[in-house]
């Protein structure tokens, strides 16, 4: 059951929210919410107890056999925050994304081939801060999931995206290694080895690690003084993108220095 509590909480609390109006710290008794959903009057009260076990809600306005629930200061601000999240349509957008993934990975690992992706709609992973995503929502995710080669499907010309669709290889990967985090799993390779390339100017960079190779030109007959300061120049250039230690970034740099003027 504590479980069923921590799922009714948020959806409790935004209901509370919604019934105090102007006032958002207004009590109401949570009866016709539970009951709506089956729960004796005994269970009333417990989920109300566990709202303010996590310092959503407060029952002190309730009588024996009416369990009323408030919003605490802090209810009050989690639900204008949840408020918030689910009007953004950047945020929708990246939920929907991650959701239609990971419910396609379900349906790879049930047997299920080629399922309609709209059929997310009738699932719980359609469901953002407590607000079920829409059809187009769902639609442009599948779209840019199939144009990441995280899902391939067959594709209709009145949708952007697939309609039915399977995940791939690549996208049963971001999953299971990256928890659906598609810009996680894009980042992957940014440690890599990086060649930074130096011009006839101070040193152009493309540098995006810690691990590199640097290339110079240098005399036959021995070290070009040119090619050593504009290696130096590279190196100081190159500090601040290699998310090194400050220890180290700063020995790095002096380092840099110490070589350009000798």
């Amino acid at each position: 059951m504590a479980l069923e509590f921590a799922k009714l909480l948020d959806p409790l609390a935004e209901w509370v929210y919604r019934q105090a109006g102007e006032n958002p710290l207004a009590a109401s008794s949570i009866l016709p919410f539970t009951q709506e959903r089956g729960m004796t009057d005994s269970q009333a009260f417990e989920l109300l107890r566990y709202g303010e076990s996590k310092g959503l809600l407060d029952g002190r306005q309730s009588s024996m056999g009416d369990p009323f629930a408030q919003l605490t200061a802090h209810g009050v601000a989690e639900m204008e925050e949840r408020l918030r999240r689910r009007s953004s349509p950047a945020l929708r957008s990246a939920a929907a994304r991650r959701a239609l993934l990971t419910w396609l990975w379900h349906r790879k690992h049930d047997g299920t081939d080629f399922p309609v992706v709209d059929d997310i709609l009738e699932a719980d992973d359609s469901l953002f801060e407590g607000d079920r995503l829409t059809p187009t929502e769902v639609d442009r995710a599948s779209a840019y999931l199939d144009s990441k080669a995280l899902i391939k499907g067959v594709k209709v010309s009145s949708r952007e995206g697939p309609v039915r669709a399977e995940i791939t290889t690549e996208g049963m990967d971001c999953v299971e290694h990256y928890d659906s985090d598609i810009s996680a799993y894009e980042r992957r390779n940014s440690s890599g080895n990086t060649t930074i390339n130096i011009g006839e100017n101070t040193g152009n960079i493309a540098a995006n690690s810690r691990d590199f190779t640097m290339n110079a030109t240098t005399n036959q007959d021995g070290i070009d003084p040119a090619a050593v300061v504009m290696l130096a120049r590279a190196l100081r250039q190159a500090a601040p993108i290699l998310e090194l230690p400050e220890d180290d970034a700063m020995e790095f740099t002096q380092l840099a220095t110490r070589m350009e003027a000798e």
